[in-house]
């Protein structure tokens, strides 16, 4: 069995650590292949600002985080396993389920909804 098989369940879990934030941001995709939440506008920046999405590629499932590239100290704490997930700064590939660094990239998603609230709050995005 391919590994993309996997991918729909991959990603159905990866789109389940999003959806409770739905409420406090924009839903701008929800298919069965991209899921994506953007913040508000930023006067700041002078559009709105991406929040994170979880989308099935050819090769992988994603899970794209912006918060932890505009807040980089949310990932001095992820273990060594989450951190071989990275693919550049805001992303995460897997090709199958890990349900402790699922538990763990919800609690990191969590982290950056307060810091991302909270500088949108203070004006600082």
């Amino acid at each position: 069995m391919s590994p993309q098989a996997d991918f729909p369940l991959v990603f159905e879990q990866l789109k389940s650590i999003l959806k409770p934030h739905e409420k406090n941001l924009a839903l701008t995709a929800d298919s069965s292949t991209a899921y994506s939440l953007d913040g508000p506008y930023s006067e700041k920046y002078k559009q709105v600002i991406f929040f994170g999405s979880a989308q099935i590629k050819k090769n992988y499932v994603s899970f794209y985080l912006m918060p932890v590239y505009m807040f980089p100290d949310l990932l001095k704490n992820i273990s060594p396993e989450l951190r071989k997930h990275m693919q550049g700064k805001s992303c995460f590939n897997f090709k199958k389920v890990e349900p402790e660094l699922f538990k763990e990239l919800a609690e990191l998603t969590q982290q950056s909804i307060e810091k991302f609230r909270a500088a949108v709050n203070k004006g600082e995005m």
